[in-house]
Order: structure tokens, then sequence, then C-alpha cells
């Protein structure tokens, strides 16, 4: 198997509110519009993609319920060239409709990092790694 993630997808409670979130307020590029059905949004290395929760949970198989909101043990990570970023994108996502949970801070692992939650819930972590680069096409690398 090639080491790759190609997509990840939030089920989503508001596919239109979350398009808006993801398309207006954060940047992300998409041909998505409201009323869609499911919406991709390019980024760097792999897609991600938000589909109704319900439906979402229906693929999966005829036994899957979906669970109250809270944390899953999964976060969403997002990475910036320079320290000050960190807290200009968490502004940026609150700005948004989302809610910042930790403020940017110094952290024990050497970086500087923030959370914050999209309209349903997800946990985003914006962060400047110190041993992180990034290549010309603009996807994370780490040294050794």
């Amino acid at each position: 198997m090639e080491s790759r993630i190609s997509i990840i997808t939030l089920g989503v409670s508001d596919l239109d509110r979350s398009i808006r979130f993801y398309r207006d307020g954060l940047g992300f590029r998409t041909k998505a519009n409201e009323g869609d059905d499911i919406a991709f949004f390019g980024l760097n290395g792999t897609a991600l993609a938000l589909y109704p929760l319900e439906k979402l949970a229906e693929d999966i198989g005829p036994d899957i319920r979906p669970s109250p909101s809270g944390f899953s043990g999964v976060t969403i990570a997002h990475n910036v060239r320079n320290k000050c970023e960190v807290a200009a994108v968490l502004s940026l996502a609150e700005k948004s409709g989302g809610v910042v949970v930790k403020q940017a801070q110094d952290v024990f692992w050497g970086g500087h990092s923030g959370y914050f939650t999209d309209p349903d819930g997800y946990y985003w972590e914006v962060a400047w790694a110190p041993k992180a680069t990034f290549d010309e096409n603009g996807n994370l690398e780490f040294e050794g």
C-alpha cells in the first residue's frame, strides 16, 4: 500500500453552513455550492470532503449510528510556516464561526499551537513546528 491519505470526509449536520465556513470563512478552494449533495475542497496533498452525517453513517453500514458530539480522539492539523501565523489562523476561524478552544501558545514539543472547532465540533490544531518545512508545492516535510 502506498502511504497516502487521499480524502478526509467529515460528516456534517448542515452541509450548506459547513461549505460557507470552509469556503467563505477559511478560504478553502472548492467548486461546491450551497445545495450540493457533497463538497470537495482541494488541499495540498489531500482533499477535504463534507457530507451529511446521516448519509455518511448510512454509507458505512446499516448498523452505524452517528455518535453525539464530543472529542473522538481525532484531530485535523493545519501547519503554518511561522509562529505568528498560528494566532492569525485561529482568529480567522473564530471570525468564520468556529470556536477557539485553546489559544496560541508555546507547547511541550517545542512548537507553537492552538485549537479551534468547526461548526460541527471537529477539532483542528493550528501549529508551527520548528523542524517542519514546506516543499515548493506547500506540502509539509519533517526533518529526521
